[in-house]
């Protein structure tokens, strides 16, 4: 999994081969589920990872909704984010996943999952970084090649601390609700465990940051050691401050106690921040070159090859 400078990872979304038998917990539903806890029963195809990220994002602790007023005033907004996100290590959905939420907080699951599936800016966003056959909400006429046993078939579900009641939760839109995999919260006069709330030095995460984290690394191991031991097709992926946002921030100090542009600190900050830009030029590169339809170059590339006698 991925490491964050920020205060907590938001959570973890886990891709798995479909299969494998695991002894799961039971799903919770109607008044079982905890409150304020966003669960939403996937209805759409080809959404589980768009849906898993969305899990993290609408349970992240302490996150910043924005709301209409927000834009009313955009100088009170601005200050108001740069006041409150703690330097970005906090996390701003936007006004789009802010309304999103808060539109389905009364929804019961499989509404929830209605309105993933009904949302024009998720549906974007989901399609600009997958082939049109993957593209979620596609044409409807349009029929569905089936799976077959040749294929790989894969499975984003995801893991959030709920600070409600201080347990982890597995989320996965093919179960009928949320699932309980532990309690990351000491138990009262547990002289055996310890919780700390302040740093401790590895980049702003805290104990009690890891107390979850560990509860879903468990759960996780759980659940990879259910299949055999020659299946390695998993992926732990953690939803994570960007990097940028710190190196950005290191930069500004440095500046502040008036370390000089050609100091070699400030130097290897900025060739760490544009090696960060460069990376993320070359995911756009790789998504572009992802999507693009090669298919009538690869026919006409053979037609000329065999127009030339290449083939003979």
């Amino acid at each position: 999994s991925s490491s964050s400078s920020s205060s907590s990872n938001a959570g973890d979304v886990n891709k798995e081969e479909e299969g494998g038998n695991v002894e799961r917990g039971k799903a919770l539903v109607g008044d079982d589920c905890p409150e304020g806890l966003f669960f939403a029963k996937q209805v759409t195809d080809n959404a589980c990872a768009t849906q898993a990220i969305l899990s993290v994002l609408f349970n992240a602790p302490n996150s910043i909704i924005q709301t209409d007023d927000d834009d009313a005033d955009a100088s009170a907004a601005t200050s108001k984010t740069a006041n409150d996100d703690d330097n970005g290590r906090k996390l701003i959905l936007g006004k789009t996943l802010s309304n999103f939420k808060s539109f389905t907080s009364h929804f019961p699951p499989d509404l929830r999952g209605e309105a993933i599936g009904s949302s024009d800016e998720i549906r974007a966003a989901h399609n600009s970084f997958g082939r049109a056959e993957d593209a979620f909400l596609s044409d409807p006429s349009r029929a569905k090649r089936a799976a077959t046993d040749d294929d790989d078939v894969f499975h984003f579900i995801a893991y959030v601390p709920h600070e409600g009641d201080g347990c982890v939760y597995e989320l996965d839109g093919l179960q009928a609700g949320p699932i309980r995999v532990g309690s990351y919260r000491p138990e009262i006069g547990d002289e055996n465990t310890t919780h700390d709330n302040n740093n401790n030095g590895d980049g702003g995460t805290t104990s009690s940051d890891m107390d979850w984290i560990r509860v879903a690394r468990n759960a996780i191991q759980t659940r990879l050691a259910s299949y055999s031991s020659t299946e390695i097709k998993f992926n732990l992926m953690a939803v994570v401050q960007d990097k940028r946002t710190y190196l950005t921030e290191r930069l500004n100090a440095l500046a502040a106690i008036g370390v000089e542009e050609s100091d070699p600190n400030m130097l290897a900050v900025r060739s760490e921040l544009h090696g960060e830009e460069e990376k993320r030029a070359g995911w756009a590169s790789e998504n572009e070159r992802r999507r693009h339809n090669y298919l009538p170059f690869c026919v006409e590339y053979l037609r000329a090859l065999a127009g030339s006698g290449r083939f003979e």
